[in-house]
């Protein structure tokens, strides 16, 4: 059954300011559930023909999707003040490349496969990239697409944007703060928004001035000490979780195909709990979503998420802080180490997964 545009909207409301425990409350839910799940059909077919589009195209890229985790949608229904069938990003699909330059040429490349019949339109191109999006340094290009009437964003950032956003995700975690959001110490989002730059700088093909590079270790040595005072259990020095990258892979579908994992992870240990393999039936990835949700609460520490590939060592990529990126010291590093330790993983992982 068809949901109304008013109905949505009502069910975002009951998610964001929950009042008493109701019959309709509970059918309210039910909605948000059936409406959230509607995009991953038009999610993956998008993926699926994004995916088939760069076979041959020459350059080393990444690209995996997710649908949007509960509690993500609940602080942004509150933050911006909007009504739920206004997010445009329920649905996400992620493409990294290796520099800066070539998300100019990906978003060309895209604009002229759209135009020659693709089963979906590009309706906006909102880039991010020169100035960043907001006080935090946030970098990326976003390209609006919609499929049957659900509108999917698709982010396209080069390797080194992508290793910063991976970096104030997983730290953001850790500190207990939304930094991306803007929350927490502005000791800590301004050593990101500075670093963000920086790189910015060097991906535009300019050295930072000695001057910003010792400004921007004094900045990590404040920040380091605010974040791993926060740290009560010491994620930031657990293992990369290679074993469930083994343990996907044999779960996964043939090359050319796309798979959905539902995985569970716990931020107060740094492991993964479980994961599940959800296929693109929506009312039985609704089902399983649903449940880990009601079973792993975000509130406890947890964090559900369904994340779509072909190759779950794309996963390790697209969604690294997951799997420990990085060590704490390693994060919170000075430039130069920071730049020599990025380049050294890009060389090694240059590898087109499609």
């Amino acid at each position: 059954m068809k949901i109304s545009k008013s109905r949505i909207d009502k069910a975002g409301r009951n998610l964001a300011y929950p009042g008493e425990l109701t019959i309709e409350s509970m059918e309210l839910e039910e909605d948000f559930d059936d409406y959230r799940i509607s995009h991953l059909e038009p999610l993956s077919s998008i993926t699926l023909e994004i995916q088939g589009w760069l076979h041959g195209y020459g350059e080393s890229y990444y690209i995996a999707q997710r649908v949007k985790r509960k509690p993500q949608i609940i602080r942004k229904l509150r933050r911006l003040s909007v009504r739920l069938t206004q997010l445009q990003d329920i649905g996400g699909c992620r493409i990294i490349v290796e520099k800066n330059e070539g998300v100019d040429r990906l978003i060309d490349f895209i604009k002229k496969n759209v135009e020659n019949n693709a089963s979906f339109e590009l309706k906006r191109i909102t880039d991010y990239r020169e100035q960043g999006r907001d006080l935090t340094g946030y970098r990326s290009a976003h390209l609006l697409l919609q499929r049957d009437g659900r509108s999917i964003e698709l982010q396209i950032r080069s390797r080194i944007q992508h290793y910063w956003s991976e970096s104030i995700e997983r730290t953001s975690v850790i500190y207990g703060q939304h930094l991306k959001e803007q929350e927490g110490d502005p000791i800590v989002i301004n050593y990101f928004k500075h670093l963000s730059d920086i790189f910015y700088e060097i991906e535009s093909g300019r050295d930072p001035s000695v001057q910003d590079k010792v400004k921007l270790d004094q900045m990590r040595e404040q920040a380091q000490a605010i974040i791993y005072n926060a740290d009560r259990n010491r994620i930031f020095d657990s293992a990369i979780n290679e074993d469930v990258v083994r343990t996907l892979a044999t779960t996964q579908g043939h090359e050319g195909s796309l798979t959905n994992w539902i995985m569970v992870f716990n931020w107060n240990s740094g492991e993964f709990v479980t994961w599940d393999i959800v296929g693109r039936n929506t009312e039985s990835a609704k089902e399983k979503y649903t449940q880990y949700e009601n079973q792993f609460s975000s509130a406890s520490g947890f964090e559900v998420v369904m994340i779509g590939a072909s190759d779950i060592a794309t996963v390790r990529q697209t969604h690294s802080h997951y799997f420990g990126i990085e060590k704490f010291d390693d994060i919170l590093e000075n430039l130069d180490q920071s730049i020599i330790g990025f380049k050294t993983r890009w060389r090694v992982r240059k590898t087109r997964w499609f």
